[in-house]
């Protein structure tokens, strides 16, 4: 059943269109994940969502309720954690969860058990007298990400929470939102990490205001069309550049090396002459399952 619902979504500021006919479902329960780059118009969405802009057209409904009509019976529902961190940089830790446990009215034993839940899950026990400016980035959205739960949400609206932060604690991170799936909690998070995309139980590639496609994780990457061949060798500038000159070739680096794209109805023995040209030969091309990356690239470069 879905929790929330956003149906044609339009905000423009002056002439940007930041959202066009944006529609979504997100089931309760569930990790849904928003990926696109810079300007895809992701945060513009969650904050139609958090009721922060009102949208030119269209409609959200989460809980059953009508963001328009019902907003103050929706706020209770919502945890939302921006993008940038907002909390107060000269407080602690656990001063920050006081303040923030205090805005919801939470006191006395229930705000103590639910501050030592939150050390618990978040392990920023250790560092509860240490201010906020002084934590790490990782530990930063983790602080962040307790304030947001302190009254138990149900929806969790997360605005690229890693950004910035090291793998590892991009991994913790990740491990706390699928223990907070598994207590029932609905989480949106929008992220550029396609690795991320990969754990969500569902996601929709945003681009230029508009969603391009939506699935699991697994449908979407099915969704390429094409072949793909990986190429082991430094993608340098020049060398991207001259495969691409090559007429039915599509060349973008992937990793520490390239991913050639090649029609359905295409074979790699058709470019021996012009890749033998470059010093590659065939044999050095191995072919390659298509993944998330690359079916967004498709997608951005077709236009559809």
């Amino acid at each position: 059943m879905s929790f929330l619902t956003a149906t044609y979504i339009h905000k423009s500021y002056g002439k940007i269109e930041a959202l066009r006919e944006f529609s979504l479902a997100v089931d309760e329960g569930e990790i849904f994940a928003l990926v696109g780059p810079d300007g895809a118009g992701k945060t513009t969405f969650i904050r139609v969502l958090c009721h922060l802009i009102k949208t030119d057209q269209g409609d959200v409904n989460i809980a059953g309720y009508n963001i328009k009509k019902n907003f103050e019976k929706i706020k209770p529902l919502l945890g939302y954690m921006p993008q940038i961190f907002s909390l107060y940089p000269d407080l602690s830790v656990e001063e920050n969860l006081k303040f923030y446990a205090g805005i919801y009215g939470l006191t006395g034993q229930a705000y103590e058990s639910k501050r030592d839940y939150l050390y618990t899950f978040s392990n920023l026990g250790p560092f509860a007298r240490r201010r906020a400016q002084a934590l790490s980035g990782g530990m930063k959205q983790k602080l962040a990400l307790s304030c947001a739960l302190m009254h138990e949400p149900k929806l969790l609206i997360l605005d690229e929470p890693t950004t910035g932060v090291d793998p590892l604690s991009r991994h913790q991170f990740w491990e706390i939102l699928l223990q907070l799936k598994s207590e029932g909690v609905t989480i949106l998070v929008s992220t550029p990490y396609m690795d991320e995309v990969a754990r969500a139980d569902r996601a929709a590639f945003v681009f230029d205001g508009r969603k391009l496609s939506e699935g699991t994780p697994e449908e979407l990457a099915a969704g390429f069309r094409g072949r793909i061949y990986f190429l082991n060798e430094e993608p340098t500038p020049v060398l991207i550049e001259n495969l691409n000159r090559i007429e039915g070739l599509a060349v973008q680096r992937f990793g520490a090396g390239l991913h050639l794209y090649l029609a359905e109805s295409d074979t790699i023995a058709n470019y021996e002459n012009s890749l033998a040209q470059l010093n590659i030969a065939v044999e050095k091309l191995t072919p390659a399952a298509p993944g998330l990356e690359d079916r967004f690239i498709q997608l951005t470069e077709s236009g559809s």
